[in-house]
């Protein structure tokens, strides 16, 4: 198959979750989370599900547990908690449960992110991976980091990311 076959066969409307890891934001003012879920509708997904979770490890898993095994998308966005701080939980809660990595991913944000915001780029563990046939970003809270890793690297592979899980 050539590589406009391949990409062509892709599947293009695909479940959506976002999960959006605060302690302070609320469903109505998680900039993100509402980003994500307007961008992920405009590129022809559906978004079955969008929550504000605390930023707690057993919250965080319980909620990813159950959207994935209750819900069944094909990707679940998760923003926030991906920092340094000792409340940012996220990817300690999130990277035992993947089942392969995408060790690729955090580099090539960082990368991206460098270009915009220089050296502060280090401080981001943005990540992803898969959990059964499930693909899981973890990203950044800030509306910026979102944009730049949804319209540079999650949507424009995830059908490719998805077909291959599928395999």
């Amino acid at each position: 198959m050539n590589a406009h076959a391949h990409r062509t066969s892709l599947p293009k409307h695909l479940k959506i979750a976002i999960l959006s890891m605060s302690s302070t934001r609320t469903f109505e003012n998680d900039k993100s989370g509402l980003w994500i879920k307007k961008q992920a509708k405009k590129e022809g997904h559906e978004v079955v599900i969008h929550q504000v979770i605390p930023d707690d490890a057993n919250a965080i898993t319980d909620a990813l547990e159950h959207i994935i095994e209750r819900i069944g998308p094909h990707a679940v966005i998760m923003t926030g908690g991906t920092g340094i701080s000792p409340k940012d939980v996220t990817i300690e809660a999130v990277r035992p449960l993947f089942d392969k990595e995408l060790t690729a991913f955090g580099p090539v944000f960082a990368q991206l992110s460098f270009e915009q915001i220089d050296s502060a780029a280090i401080l981001s563990r943005a990540t992803a991976g898969f959990i059964k046939s499930t693909a899981v970003f973890c990203i950044p809270g800030s509306l910026n980091a979102c944009k730049l890793a949804c319209s540079n690297l999650i949507f424009p592979e995830l059908g490719h990311l998805i077909k291959h899980a599928k395999e």
